[in-house]
């Protein structure tokens, strides 16, 4: 037992590893692909002399965890206008995976559901496009013209974030509140070369292998399952309009025979209309409303009595207003520059009865 004990005493055992390529050692981990090589050293003595080492490595090679990330870039519905075109949804896609790697996108429309910020999905958008935000460009983190149109993400590298555009049109004439919801797919891709799309990835079935295997890790998005390689996130539009009510009255004056008492509609008198225009509440204001009304032949216009801005007390007009407008026979011409939600504002001018 003695001799035993001083022989295994004597035994130096070292153990140190190399790699054939550099780990990195980010979030996403070891890089996919890279060998671990592990060799022990024992150094021994026989008799008190020593003897010659004895080596033994082994080879490992760290596989890929797929993960990826599609998030909206922001907390908040996009307002647009109807008829705008071009209107943005922001996202994120990051790549938590231990390798570079393309990821195919996919922007698509969600139907009648409920959207991301509320409200149910009620309309499509049209011309559905996807632009790679610009990193380098005038506009980082805005969509403007440097940004690439994509059907796909390029080289994404480990543990990076780009930001991702789906540019939408809206169409015509939909009202405060509708909402189009937008979904963003991305789905994990082999890097290949550089500019040109990989093949979709695919998980290693069965037990391990010395080669380099994959594992999906990403965890379920909007529509995915956990575990599929894919990942998605929604976003939504929300119109914001104005919603105009006109509405158009008036009053008689004065006559030749009664002045301003009692007066009636007889030939000479003065009528004054009022043409009212309300914009609902909960929308936008409206800009440049631009107002023209013709007069009837059997009516004269009277020179500088158009008056813009004026008000409506309950649901009266009040006849008042600011010097303004034009006239080019027959057409009286106004523009009120804005009607807030909420707001009514007015065009008020002269005629006599022919």
């Amino acid at each position: 037992m003695t001799s035993k004990l001083t022989y295994m005493g004597t035994i130096g055992l070292a153990a140190f590893s190399c790699v054939a390529a550099a780990p990195a050692f980010a979030a996403a981990g070891t890089t996919a692909g890279t060998q671990i090589i592990n060799t022990a050293t024992v150094n021994y003595q026989v008799g008190g002399i020593a003897q010659g080492s004895q080596n033994a490595s082994n080879t490992i090679m760290v596989d890929r965890r797929v993960e990826l990330l599609v998030e909206e870039d922001g907390t908040t519905t996009t307002e647009v206008s109807p008829g705008q075109t071009n209107a943005v949804t922001t996202f994120r896609l990051t790549n938590k995976t231990n390798e570079i790697l393309d990821f195919a996108l996919t922007a698509s429309q969600i139907s009648g559901i409920a959207a991301a910020h509320g409200g149910t999905d009620s309309f499509d958008v049209t011309n559905v496009r996807i632009y790679r935000d610009n990193p380098a460009g005038a506009g980082v983190g805005t969509y403007d013209a440097s940004d690439t149109l994509v059907a796909y993400a390029d080289e994404v590298g480990i543990d990076a974030s780009i930001r991702l555009f789906v540019v939408a049109d809206i169409p015509a004439g939909l009202g405060t509140n509708a909402v189009a919801g937008v979904r963003l797919t991305a789905t994990a891709a082999e890097g290949g070369t550089a500019g040109s799309p990989g093949a979709l990835v695919t998980q290693t079935a069965g037990a391990n292998t010395a080669g380099k295997d994959t594992v999906f890790a990403d965890a379920a998005g909007v529509t995915d399952a956990a575990r599929d390689g894919s990942h998605s996130d929604d976003d939504d539009y929300t119109v914001k309009t104005a919603t105009l009510t006109v509405t158009k009255s008036s009053r008689v004056v004065s006559d030749l025979v009664n002045g301003t008492s009692n007066p009636k509609m007889i030939p000479g008198a003065v009528i004054e209309y009022c043409i009212a225009v309300a914009n609902a509440t909960g929308g936008v204001a409206a800009t440049s409303v631009a107002i023209t009304d013709s007069v009837p032949t059997q009516l004269t216009f009277v020179p500088s009595t158009i008056k813009l801005n004026g008000t409506v007390t309950g649901t009266t007009c009040d006849f008042n207003g600011t010097a303004g407008g034009s006239y080019a026979a027959p057409v009286v011409s106004g523009t009120l520059p804005t009607i807030n939600p909420g707001q009514t504002l007015t065009l008020v001018f002269q005629a006599t009865v022919n």
